[in-house]
């Protein structure tokens, strides 16, 4: 999922006042994690007035990359102190798994249950999360200063998409289970800012620096499907881009303080659809004059406005944000550079302004860093519970961190003992990752002998 950061990635400004690094859902957007001064956070979103952490970790420092792979307890985290490592956590029994090592600066890793992908400015390294094994490197890759990348969630179609171009806003959809490129999408006149698939990797939505114009493309094919316009009147910075679970709406969050809700529909196909109103009659006179006006001026006007919105008070902030189901019903969720997530009801029938539900401090009372993004006439709010102990969390008895420092490069790479499931086994479905039945095994780099990208001298 996306990544809202609260400061610099590695080698940015690190002040006395840093609380977090970085907000990341996972990937059916089930939990928050959230990277600290001291080390890194999960929460559970299973309700919206009680927000649980269920783990709490102050072994890393920094952390300004974490990700959980749905809801197992496989974790992976990348520090300032030492961003060219990345580090794989098994966090309910306590242990590390292993650690990569890469040429440069990590800028985001993405994951799903059959591929992890880390991204380098100017390079992409895509493992076999079953075993780690580097499948394939992707070098020279178009400058990423912000490592924008997204990776399918969909079991059966792994795609990973990113910018095809410094310079203008080309996509290319790479398959990573197949190991070969798909398509090139020419999607926007300039560089791509913001990516994200639906659950089913069957659409792509992107969004460029300039921020006015989203737009959905099928996958694999490449054909646009939607244009969403998000503002005519200034430039604004996509920061985060989700579709819900059933694909039917997009949200889209920036650096102002509106967070946009689009409906994933045609308008002006049926009467039923149109009413008898001032934007219908405004559509139909945009869609006449289509025929014959320029492609550009006539895309423009055809644009779809926000079918749903929340208005923060302050702009300008770090965010994130996601659409889920939390209690049978659609929600909003968005987790602001200050610490604090907001919960909004989704009204999927008329839209319209979001209603806040609920505000959590993710930090408690006494780590509040203020009360600044916050929804216009609320005044719920409440402190996230307290995290269990490191030690609580473990479900078995840890023998102490495992580390497998992966220091040869590999082309085929990757660790070599441990249960391994074959392929085609493993291609046939999701694979369960929780309690008893962890994927990877335990043990399958316990003694380091793994391949992998190296630390360049």
């Amino acid at each position: 999922m996306e990544t809202a950061e609260g400061a610099a990635g590695p080698g940015g400004p690190d002040g006395p006042g840093l609380r977090f690094g970085c907000a990341s859902f996972n990937q059916d957007s089930t939990s928050l994690a959230l990277g600290t001064k001291i080390g890194y956070k999960l929460f559970s979103l299973t309700m919206v007035e009680k927000l649980d952490c269920i783990h709490e970790s102050v072994e890393t420092p920094d952390v300004y990359i974490v990700e959980r792979l749905f809801s197992s307890s496989l974790v992976v985290v990348v520090s300032i102190a030492m961003p060219q490592r990345m580090n794989i956590y098994h966090f309910k029994k306590g242990t590390e798994i292993c650690n990569y090592s890469y040429p440069n600066n990590i800028l985001s890793v993405k994951l799903n249950r059959q591929r992890l992908v880390v991204c380098l400015e100017e390079s992409i390294y895509i493992h076999n999360i079953k075993d780690m094994k580097l499948l394939k490197t992707l070098l020279n890759t178009p400058s990423n200063p912000s490592g924008l990348c997204a990776l399918s969630i969909n079991h059966s179609n792994s795609y990973l998409a990113y910018p095809g171009s410094a310079t203008i806003g080309e996509i290319i959809v790479y398959d990573a289970n197949n190991l070969n490129t798909v398509t090139m999408i020419p999607a926007h006149d300039s560089p791509v800012a913001a990516l994200t698939f639906n659950a089913s990797a069957t659409n792509l939505a992107s969004a460029s620096e300039r921020g006015t114009v989203i737009r959905v493309f099928s996958v694999p094919e490449g054909l646009r499907l939607f244009e969403f316009r998000r503002g005519m009147k200034r430039y604004v910075s996509i920061r985060s881009l989700s579709f819900s679970p059933d694909s039917q709406f997009l949200c889209a969050s920036s650096n102002t303080e509106t967070v946009h809700i689009f409906k994933m529909e045609q308008l002006g196909h049926s009467g039923e659809d149109e009413h008898a109103t001032w934007t219908a009659y405004m559509g139909k006179m945009f869609s006449a004059a289509s025929s014959y006006l320029p492609a550009h001026v006539s895309g423009m006007m055809s644009q779809d406005r926000a079918f749903a919105t929340v208005h923060l008070l302050l702009s300008d902030q770090r965010n994130v944000c996601t659409l889920a189901m939390i209690q049978k019903l659609p929600r909003l969720l968005v987790a602001t550079a200050n610490g604090q997530l907001f919960i909004y009801n989704v009204d999927p029938v008329d839209g319209g302004e979001c209603m806040l539900a609920h505000k959590h401090r993710l930090f408690g009372s006494d780590d509040d860093q203020g009360e600044g993004i916050e929804s216009e006439g609320s005044e719920i709010t409440g402190p996230a519970q307290a995290c269990p102990s490191y030690a609580a969390t473990a479900a078995l008895p840890a023998s102490g961190p495992i580390t497998a420092t992966l220091t040869g490069y590999s082309e085929d790479g990757g660790a070599k003992k441990g249960e391994v499931i074959p392929e085609h086994e493993f291609a046939a479905g999701p694979v369960c990752l929780d309690d008893e039945n962890e994927f990877p095994p335990i043990n399958w780099c316990r003694d380091g002998t793994g391949g992998g990208p190296g630390r360049r001298s």
